[in-house]
């Protein structure tokens, strides 16, 4: 799941975003879960233990966190592919952020796993984070 669909609305939510996103994660996992899938991938920025704690709950289960990292320049060039130039506000809003976030996602010291992406491939990716969970022979032929 791409955690950012899940508060984004227009107009924007009265209420706390983070409150509407936690509520459609749980009702979305809810009917997921109802007819089979057992392993959930969350992608997002979970940056303090009261995040972990409100996305845990929505899900029903605990949270493993995996933070993927790349170098700066790496990073931009990947933001700057992201986005269409009808979205130059928001390449902007995450070129201006970017260190910020990642200096405070790091020093939140959360994550159980921290994986260098800078020259890796997204199925390499992938694959380091199944085999760390254990699941390499569940999940890839």
């Amino acid at each position: 799941m791409d955690v950012d669909w899940f508060h984004r609305s227009w107009p924007p939510a009265e209420q706390d975003n983070a409150l509407v996103e936690a509520r459609n994660i749980a009702a979305v996992w809810e009917c997921y879960r109802s007819v089979g899938p057992r392993q959930l991938v969350m992608c997002g920025v979970i940056g303090t233990e009261v995040d972990r704690e409100r996305c845990a709950a929505a899900v029903g289960c605990s949270v493993r966190m995996v933070r993927l990292t790349a170098d700066a320049d790496i990073i931009r060039k990947r933001l700057r592919g992201r986005y269409s130039a009808s979205q130059r506000s928001a390449l902007e809003w995450h070129l201006e952020r970017c260190d910020e976030i990642a200096a405070r996602l790091e020093a939140a010291d959360l994550d159980e796993l921290v994986i260098d992406t800078s020259t890796l491939g997204p199925h390499e990716v992938a694959e380091r984070v199944v085999r760390h969970f254990g699941l390499l022979d569940v999940c890839l032929p």
